[in-house]
């Protein structure tokens, strides 16, 4: 990370973001001089600020994503000096503020690069496949009554603060563009973990983690390799653990489905 730049100092930096039309079109790095610009501005701000100029000369806006600028939806995501979310811990990058950055700096900017997050254009990648791991078992379906009555079933305090832990996972992505193998371990691990740790969570058990792990290798996810760049760039400092907790719940579940006999009317793991 480049030294802090005293609050009233403005800047001048070069942005240097990729341009592509659209999945099938050609790509390439432009660069965007920046000047005048407050150190104390968010990393979007920056982008609004770019963007604008482009709009009065007539040029073709930067596209990317972003909703709450909040750190709470995980819209934003982009990869900034090769890193997702880009300087900082703990940040996503609408929480990225130019203080971050030196005068004169050259900023590069870049979409999450991941084969199951296709590029829609310029910075904003496609990242449904997150909603279909989701879809596939991350919900409880067995009543449970209203919250009042929910509330009444005993969680130790342990297991209570180690699920709410894994629900911070905005599902962002990031821990997907910084793996090697562009594995979605974290995001799957955070998902089931919250649930299982639940007793709402328990019928589902097994089936909810058979069929997002399922779901995340049709995607096209690579192979978690244990080195931790997830946990490193998460926005919300999700612990790689759940990684190992996702892997005993799946294991638990395969040898539970093999044995598990199945009516004549059909059945399986759950």
């Amino acid at each position: 990370m480049a030294a802090s730049t005293p609050s009233k100092q403005l800047l001048s930096v070069t942005l240097r973001v990729w341009r592509q039309a659209g999945p099938q079109e050609p790509g390439r790095f432009v660069d965007y001089p920046a000047a005048g610009v407050s150190p104390d501005m968010s990393f979007l701000e920056l982008l609004d600020m770019v963007n604008d100029g482009l709009t009065k000369t007539g040029g073709e806006p930067i596209a990317f994503a972003h909703d709450c600028r909040e750190g709470i939806c995980g819209t934003c995501s982009c990869t900034i000096n090769g890193k997702p979310h880009g300087p900082g811990k703990g940040i996503a990058t609408c929480q990225l503020y130019l203080r971050s950055f030196a005068d004169g700096d050259t900023i590069v900017v870049e979409p999450f690069r991941a084969r199951a997050f296709p590029l829609v254009k310029d910075l904003v990648t496609d990242r449904a496949a997150f909603d279909q791991i989701q879809q596939a078992g991350g919900f409880i379906s067995v009543r449970t009554g209203a919250a009042p009555d929910a509330n009444t079933l005993p969680v130790p305090k342990a297991d209570a603060d180690l699920a709410m832990d894994a629900a911070a996972c905005i599902g962002c992505g990031a821990c997907v563009a910084a793996c090697k193998n562009a594995s979605a371990m974290l995001f799957v691990a955070a998902k089931v973990s919250h649930l299982g740790l639940l007793p709402q969570g328990q019928p589902e058990r097994d089936r909810r983690v058979l069929a997002m792990v399922q779901t995340m290798d049709a995607a096209g996810f690579g192979n978690c390799t244990n080195q931790y760049e997830c946990s490193a760039v998460c926005p919300k400092l999700i612990s790689q653990d759940f990684i190992a907790r996702l892997n005993r719940d799946y294991l638990t579940a395969t040898v539970r489905a093999a044995f598990r006999p199945t009516s004549a009317g059909g059945g399986g793991a759950g």
